[in-house]
């Protein structure tokens, strides 16, 4: 019979079912076993799932989870079943474990509340604190809890180990179509990690604006970071990004995958920033 979690609220009550306190002060006993038909609805979801779960323990994942500009795990996610989010394909599968951000706002699972699907509902991570949050809830949920401390342990140690080479230098996320990624966000702190302030802050931007070409000339970033899909014109969104005006700013160039979710590939987009920030300091010598 499956458990109706109802109230599961994260990661506290997460916590709370791998036999840790809830806000009451009360214990609940651990998971008699782990979920044993994990299906994840998010594509974040599934990069967490893909990290701390068994193989053998994930049922389905979202139809972008083997899409390396999109998942940084896609490479995990090969020979993996991909669902369209229909409720068809969930009921098929009869998941004792679905995962997403959340789960309960997916279009499926609305159709099929009677159910009473076990369900996670994860929180977007924005920050390194939240991000190792995501990982203690999910490991735990999944049934692997000391599988999340190993992971977070090597995370931190990567983290301590990667200088930070920007030194105060300033530099823009720029993006097709001239959208600039500002503070409060997954990258604005990936680029604090690296040593760099982010031109959205000298500018007063909010999280996400729109920013022209003369505007980014004018301010004169030390660094423009793109995404590497982006090294090359595909669209009239990218070609912007190729302008002659921008020819002189050095660019730095990190996979998308690294970014878009709050996930363990954080580290890699900090070491990726600071390398290519080395490469350009000694080119200069």
């Amino acid at each position: 019979m499956r458990l109706v979690l109802r109230t599961l609220i994260l990661p506290i009550a997460l916590a709370a079912m791998a036999g840790g306190v809830l806000a009451t002060g009360k214990v609940r006993p651990a998971l008699a076993r782990p979920p044993q038909r994990i299906v994840s609805l998010n594509l974040c979801a599934d990069q967490l799932v893909l990290r701390l779960a068994d193989r053998s323990q994930i049922a389905g994942l979202t139809r972008n989870a083997t899409d390396r500009e999109m998942s940084a795990e896609a490479v995990r996610a090969r020979g993996l079943r991909l669902l369209s989010k229909s409720a068809e394909e969930i009921v098929a599968l009869d998941p004792d474990l679905i995962v997403g951000m959340p789960a309960r706002r997916s279009a499926a699972i609305k159709v099929l509340e009677d159910q009473n699907y076990r369900m996670v509902d994860l929180k977007p991570a924005e920050q390194y604190d939240q991000i190792l949050s995501s990982i203690r809830s999910t490991a735990a949920v999944v049934g692997h809890s000391d599988r999340g401390e190993v992971l977070i342990a090597q995370m931190d140690r990567e983290l301590a180990g990667i200088p930070r080479l920007g030194r105060g230098r300033v530099a823009a996320y720029y993006q097709r179509r001239g959208f600039m990624t500002g503070t409060g966000t997954l990258i604005d702190e990936v680029m604090a990690r690296a040593g760099l302030v982010n031109l959205a802050t000298k500018l007063g931007k909010p999280a996400l604006s729109q920013v022209s070409l003369e505007e980014m000339v004018a301010a004169r970033p030390d660094f423009l970071i793109v995404e590497s899909a982006t090294d090359v014109v595909r669209d009239q969104g990218t070609e912007m990004l190729h302008h002659p005006a921008l020819a002189g700013i050095p660019r730095i160039s990190i996979p998308q995958a690294w970014t878009v979710c709050g996930s363990p590939a954080y580290v890699r987009a900090v070491r990726g920033i600071a390398e290519q920030i080395a490469r350009h300091d000694r080119g200069r010598r």
